[in-house]
């Protein structure tokens, strides 16, 4: 009778180290499966907004905004030289009799919107119609010049005064005007005349003008 034995055994073993093999592989396979690392998700950066630090850079330029304003306010209030003819009203003031005098101030006022200066002496010549002098220049009274100041809508004053005509026995004519020319200007403003005869020559004849004060007269 033959043995079947030894075959039979073999075959046992082969299948036996098969099934271990797989075994092994798939405990390896499960293995690396579970124990690969899994890809993290890479953090979210945040872009900052251009426009936002634009705007943060921009908000203190619109507030300086007023301050500039204020700034060409206060310039437009600083002393800024002489007052110019075309700045400044004139008038002759009433008359203010004295011990045979006749006095009258000459007021000249800001009409700017800016503050100016006035310094020393006005001019004055009394014109007919047609525009010609009458008598000579006014003769100045001994002062001591000083600078006025004024602010828009403020005057100074001089005194134009003269012996009456009709003590002195003056030689006298009926002006038309009054041209007054502010310190250190060329041209006159032409102030109407309504206060009747002034001496133009002869004895006493003298029409006497002071310097600029403050104010609009005594």
């Amino acid at each position: 009778m033959a043995n079947t034995s030894r075959p039979v055994r073999r075959t046992a073993l082969l299948a036996s180290a098969a099934a271990l093999l797989g075994l092994v592989g798939a405990c390896g396979s499960e293995s690396s499966t579970s124990t690969a690392p899994r890809p993290t998700q890479a953090p979210r950066t945040t872009t900052p907004d251009p426009s936002a630090a634009t705007g943060a850079a921009t908000t203190p330029a619109a507030t300086a905004a007023p301050s500039d304003t204020a700034g060409s306010a206060s310039a437009s209030a600083r002393t800024d030289g002489r007052c110019r003819t075309g700045e400044l009203r004139a008038e002759v003031g009433r008359v203010d009799p004295g011990a045979g005098q006749r006095n009258f101030p000459i007021v000249l006022t800001n009409t700017s919107d800016r503050t100016c200066t006035v310094h020393g002496y006005p001019g004055a010549a009394f014109v007919d119609a047609s525009g010609g002098q009458l008598g000579p220049d006014p003769v100045r009274a001994p002062s001591s010049p000083g600078t006025v100041t004024l602010a828009p809508g403020k005057s100074a004053w001089a005194g134009l005064s003269f012996s009456s005509p009709q003590i002195s026995g003056a030689r006298t004519a009926t002006p038309a005007a009054l041209l007054v020319t502010p310190p250190d200007e060329h041209d006159p403003i032409r102030v109407a005349w309504t206060a009747g005869e002034v001496p133009v020559g002869g004895d006493e004849s003298s029409v006497k003008v002071t310097v600029l004060e403050p104010g609009t007269g005594p």
